[in-house]
């Protein structure tokens, strides 16, 4: 007669498979996703021991239980972020949405490629170990950067509640990411919202080498979930059965628009954190008292307790696991590395201008600069009219950031649109830089196209893990095989003397990141024509607009236009200089230029509108008739990006000059507050002036 411990355990086993009305058939499907999780990876640390795979690789061997129940209680249609660790989520996610052996064969494939950097991986081998994506099918990606999918999982949600849609985004992440800030922030903006996602943790013990215990006062990650006013819930992270319960009741609480829920998944990874980890902090005792609850061990003893696995069909397993192994390595080595011409493929989405876009915004250009009869609005109502049109054109824009309600955000520019669209296409955030960017990407990910607002350009390096590292490189890393259709719009430059934290030009920053657009227009025109261009777009934008322009007025046309991107601006014609700028500084040129005029000097100046992508061919033309070249640019005279199109004016239009090269640059120095000393720090109109004589002497 079976013992009580027996009988407790078949009972209690019973009961899961019931309560979520589980077949054989979906038994034996989790019970081989963990084997042939478990044996992807030994393959895997094979090859690392091997030397015949290169870089890092985060194994999941041991966590299993988490990946497979947790993806297991989703519907094909529901959605996941993932994390450095995600071997598992990547192979659960993809093998539920195949249908076929033949399907599911291909998708473990594709994976064992991908890892290995061939051609034939999901990413065409741009992303790797850390990087597997599947975006088309609902797996958003994994991320190397530790916490860095959280805030992308809450725009993928938010995107569903804005779509009225009733997927649900399951987000992966490790105890270490829960001490991030991305975390907190994350936690705090999806259950405000009452967003449909649910937070795993998978909280295996150590983060690198820190245990969690020397990590947090608290002895549970769930413990934090009252906080944000979310359920919370430990489960046996070593039990397919107990994760898939558990997060299964999650997803039905989110889904019914409850909002999410945070379940932390205790578990344990059998290797290292890397390859190179020699696990020196863990004992074999501790090691072998986790093994002994292994997920393939729990979940076959299950199986067997209620006569749902023989010995004979376990076996059948493991022949086969062995065998579709063989196959995704002989298909591994049969793909060719990438072709070298794949190198610069992927960094950005077409461009939806044609050159006959371009020719006749050169018209309307021209019209605008030559029509006294054209209206005459702000910079800022510019900036209103581009977002009304854009909001009215297409239900998937919408606004989102600190203030940009009641009170419009930055300048008040979309002040009134809160009162015509509701709070659910101008959302006023909380204050969390980092997941305002990262909703962005995410819901920009999943088919919406958010314009998310910075109050300032200082405050953009608080979301330079979220814009450059997912957004600016997600298409690339995953093979191009997803866009991020946002803006990030931003105010920055000096002049209002609020000193060194809200006065700068960071502009560079953003053109040093691959994927990412960057434009400061200077002119109520280029402002709205700019901004509509940017929200069309299927790149990530960053939109700086000087906080100086807000108040100056132009013409501006009736009625819907674009200015494409990557297109500069002759301002003002001339044979003697070309003197090259953006934003601020292009009515400060103009101004030099009048002065120099009556000296016989003749200053074409040219504003660049936008920076990334950079119109290299007016620029080089403008130098081939001048012979001469001032740049001019209110961010730090050191690595400003004025720097960076003099490298271009040298690389391709060096036998053209007649004189050394000028630029006029902010001092190296944080933005003063006293104005006598900000109005020193950055440029001027007579600085351009000297500037623009000097390289005519």
């Amino acid at each position: 007669m079976a013992n009580k411990k027996e009988v407790t355990t078949l009972e209690h086993v019973s009961a899961l498979i019931e309560e979520q009305a589980l077949t054989k058939e979906d038994l034996m499907g989790y019970l081989r996703q963990t084997m042939e999780i478990r044996a992807f990876e030994n393959n895997i640390s094979n090859l690392l021991g091997r030397a015949v795979l290169k870089g890092a690789s985060h194994l999941y061997a041991g966590e299993e239980a988490v990946a497979v129940g947790a993806i297991g209680a989703l519907r094909d249609e529901d959605l996941i972020t993932s994390t450095h660790r995600g071997h598992g989520h990547a192979h659960a996610h993809g093998d539920r949405a195949a249908k076929t052996l033949e399907e599911k064969q291909t998708h473990f494939d594709k994976m064992m490629a991908e890892v290995l950097g061939k051609s034939g991986g999901y990413c065409k081998g741009k992303g790797g170990s850390m990087h597997i994506a599947d975006v088309e099918h609902g797996n958003l990606g994994a991320t190397g950067i530790v916490g860095g999918n959280i805030p992308v999982a809450v725009g993928a949600a938010l995107a569903q509640k804005l779509m009225g849609t009733d997927k649900v985004v399951l987000c992966f992440f490790g105890d270490g990411a829960s001490n991030t800030g991305n975390f907190h922030e994350a936690l705090n903006m999806a259950s405000l919202w009452k967003l449909p996602v649910v937070f795993v943790v998978e909280n295996n013990m150590y983060a690198i080498s820190l245990p969690w215990a020397k990590s947090s006062a608290l002895p549970n990650v769930a413990d934090r979930a009252c906080a944000y006013g979310m359920p919370g819930e430990i489960v046996d992270g070593m039990d397919i059965l107990e994760v898939r319960s558990s997060v299964s009741k999650a997803i039905d609480h989110a889904r019914k628009g409850n909002g999410p829920s945070l379940i932390e998944a205790k578990t344990y990874r059998y290797f290292g954190h890397s390859h190179s980890d020699p696990r020196a902090y863990r004992t074999k005792e501790e090691e072998k008292e986790w093994k002994d609850r292994d997920p393939i061990k729990v979940m076959k003893e299950n199986m067997k307790s209620i006569g749902m696995l023989s010995d004979e069909e376990f076996d059948g397993l493991n022949k086969a696991i062995k065998a579709k192994l063989k196959t995704a390595m002989d298909f591994s080595d049969e793909s060719a590395p990438p072709d070298p011409s794949e190198l610069e493929t992927d960094v950005f989405a077409p461009s939806h201008f044609t050159m006959k876009d371009i020719e006749d915004e050169a018209i309307l250009r021209e019209k605008v600069k030559t029509d006294s009869a054209m209206r005459e609005i702000t910079y800022a109502e510019a900036i209103q009219e581009a977002l009304q049109e854009e909001m009215l054109k297409d239900e998937r824009v919408f606004l989102m950031g600190e203030d940009v309600g009641l009170y419009g955000g930055a300048y008040g520019a979309s002040r009134g649109l809160f009162d015509k669209f509701g709070e659910w296409r101008v959302i006023d955030t909380p204050i969390s830089e980092a997941t305002i960017g990262g909703a962005a990407v995410g819901a920009a990910m999943v088919g919406m196209r958010p314009v998310a607002e910075i109050m300032y350009v200082d405050f953009t390096p608080l979301v330079i893990d979220q814009v450059a590292n997912q957004g600016g490189k997600n298409r690339y890393m995953f093979g191009g095989k997803t866009s991020v259709p946002m803006v990030i719009r931003t105010e920055g430059g000096a002049g209002r003397a609020i000193a060194a934290h809200h006065s700068q030009s960071l502009e560079s920053l953003w053109t040093h990141f691959p994927g990412i657009y960057v434009v400061m227009p200077a002119t109520p025109y280029d402002v709205k024509g700019l901004l509509k261009a940017a929200i069309r777009d299927d790149n990530p934008v960053m939109f700086i607009e000087h906080k100086m322009l807000y108040k100056t007025k132009g013409r501006v046309p009736e009625g819907d236009y674009m200015i494409p991107l990557g297109v500069a601006d002759i301002k003002r014609h001339g044979k003697d200089i070309t003197l090259v700028t953006y934003s601020r500084q292009v009515l400060n040129a103009l101004d030099a230029a009048q002065i120099l005029s009556k000296e016989g000097i003749e200053v074409e100046v040219v504003d660049l509108r936008s920076l990334k992508p950079l119109d290299t061919e007016t620029i080089v033309k403008s130098v081939q008739k001048t012979g001469r070249f001032v740049g001019v640019t209110e961010a730090y005279e050191n690595t400003s990006f004025i720097s960076e199109v003099m490298a271009v004016v040298n690389d391709e239009a060096f036998d053209w000059l007649d004189a050394p090269m000028v630029r006029v640059a902010a001092a190296n120095v944080p933005v003063p507050r006293a104005e006598i000393l900000e109005d020193l720090a950055i440029p001027n109109v007579q600085r351009i002036v000297d500037a623009c004589r000097k390289v005519m002497s």
